[in-house]
């Protein structure tokens, strides 16, 4: 093979092969699936995520339709039953997860992005700035999140989803900033870093360009850390009664099944069925965050991924 075409074959193959990023995309993809933990999660988060985008089609009857017969047993009319206000619980189990899966995944990106940028400016700078950020993590920290989040939450409350999310976001991104923190400060002393700083890079584009990468993992698995505390934390709030009980959730078909006595005219069902809800959505996030490890851990890895 002559020169000029082992030079076309280098360059075509080049052409063919996908970039560095998206390879690394398709890697990630791989070890998620390979995990037989985490393949179950992304098949129950992609149920209800289903679930959520065509709840109008999949749904018999709208979300907040009334005048069917009150308290009524299961039938092949409601599958689940009715609620005391007669509506149809299965119709509201499908609409809820619209609430659920919205609010997971804003609060979870908000929570996520607070904390990156705090954690990572906090872990590179050195200085009284950093013992001011200090002492506010440390305060967040300190403070019990749940009554915490329940004062602010009275405090703001007629907010509706916005202001569940604000609450959120708001107790939720410390512990998050302290872990980014802690890897920052590790990755703050490598040579690429001092090299970065040498070459003249302005601290930004250290930060931002040469440490974030190395913590894609840490910062995905602190993504469905915070989603899964925010499903808990929407459904905890509306069935205290602190949220906006005019929309359909699963946290509102709690609060009103608590309010009609559900158990004592034998609907367990209204208390049962968002509550497994909200509990394989958690789990469903808890699952992939088993993939989410292994990508940065390779002894993790199962499979075909190794």
């Amino acid at each position: 093979m002559t020169t000029t075409q082992h030079v076309k074959t280098l360059q075509s193959d080049q052409a063919v092969r996908p970039p560095r990023k998206f390879a690394f995309i398709g890697r990630s993809a791989a070890t998620l699936w390979a995990n037989w933990k985490s393949r179950l999660g992304l098949i129950i988060l992609a149920f209800f995520i289903l679930v959520a985008i065509f709840a109008p089609v999949l749904a018999p009857y709208g979300a907040s339709q009334d005048g069917f017969p009150r308290n009524a047993d299961s039938s092949p009319e409601h599958w689940f039953g009715t609620t005391a206000a007669g509506e149809d619980v299965l119709s509201q189990l499908i609409y809820g997860s619209q609430i659920s899966v919205t609010v997971g995944f804003i609060a979870g990106i908000l929570s996520t992005i607070v904390a990156v940028l705090i954690g990572l400016s906090w872990g590179y700078i050195k200085g009284f700035g950093a013992e001011v950020v200090n002492f506010i993590v440390n305060l967040f920290l300190v403070v019990p999140g749940l009554p915490l989040m329940i004062v602010i939450a009275a405090y703001l409350q007629n907010g509706g989803l916005v202001m569940i999310v604000a609450v959120i976001v708001i107790t939720g991104w410390a512990w998050g900033a302290r872990v980014l923190r802690s890897q920052t400060q590790s990755l703050r002393s490598r040579d690429f870093v001092t090299a970065a700083r040498f070459s003249g890079d302005r601290p930004f584009r250290i930060v931002f360009n040469e440490i974030l990468p190395n913590m894609t993992s840490l910062i995905a698995g602190g993504f469905f850390g915070a989603a899964t505390s925010a499903i808990l934390a929407e459904a905890g709030l509306e069935f205290l009664g602190l949220g906006d009980s005019s929309i359909v959730s699963w946290g509102t078909i709690l609060y009103w099944a608590q309010n009609s006595n559900a158990l004592l005219t034998g609907q367990w069902i209204l208390l049962f069925a968002p509550g497994l809800c909200i509990a394989l959505l958690a789990m469903s996030l808890t699952l992939i965050n088993f993939g989410v490890d292994a990508i940065s851990n390779p002894r993790l890895r199962e499979g075909k991924s190794r």
